[in-house]
């Protein structure tokens, strides 16, 4: 079963499409690559759903890709009372390393890192760039932030700082992840 294209198509499997069924219905649909998310899911999981990809591939004598796509480094907000929060535009929000859930006042950010890269006028998003925030002042354990673009927030939501702020260093893969990665078919191999 060769394909006459010169692209590729890659599906993301998850709960949805984890079943043997699934994956065989959208190989025979045209997914070229199938992408592992390591970031949902166990590692069981994942080598079922690499023992059928490698199944397909045996029944059809066709290769199959396997993208094994491993979580970075990931800056999470903490909880806030109530699961979520509205933050307004021109209010004030502080950053802070208390775990204790947030509200429309104060967040905790239990990130070290990102305290020690931050400088006033650093601006910060959330939640996929929706919401806004600027750096006022900062110390070792806290900053506090002007939002410029405000919205609702809800718990774990991500936070980016913009180009211009250092990044903290990705950790190396976890050894769960490197274990996934040596199975028969797979590499371990860092982006560019």
């Amino acid at each position: 079963m060769r394909r006459a294209r010169s692209a590729k198509i890659v599906a993301t499997l998850g709960p949805a499409t984890s079943d043997e069924q699934a994956i065989r219905a959208l190989f025979e649909r045209g997914v070229d690559v199938f992408r592992l998310n390591f970031s949902h899911g166990t590692q069981s999981d994942h080598a079922q759903r690499l023992a059928t990809i490698r199944a397909l591939e045996k029944e059809f004598g066709r290769p199959i890709g396997v993208l094994l796509d491993l979580q970075g480094p990931k800056l999470r907000l903490g909880t806030f009372e109530g699961g979520r929060t509205q933050l307004e535009a021109g209010a004030r929000l502080r950053l802070d390393m208390d775990k204790r859930p947030g509200d429309a006042r104060r967040a905790p950010l239990l990130h070290p890192e990102i305290f020690a890269a931050l400088q006033a006028g650093t601006e910060l998003l959330l939640d996929d760039g929706k919401l806004r925030l600027r750096v006022e002042s900062h110390g070792a354990d806290f900053a506090e932030t002007t939002v410029l673009v405000g919205g609702p927030i809800s718990d774990r939501k991500g936070v980016n700082a913009t180009p211009r702020t250092p990044r903290p260093r990705q950790p190396p893969p976890t050894r769960s992840a490197r274990r996934c990665a040596t199975w028969p078919g797979c590499s371990l191999r860092p982006p560019p």
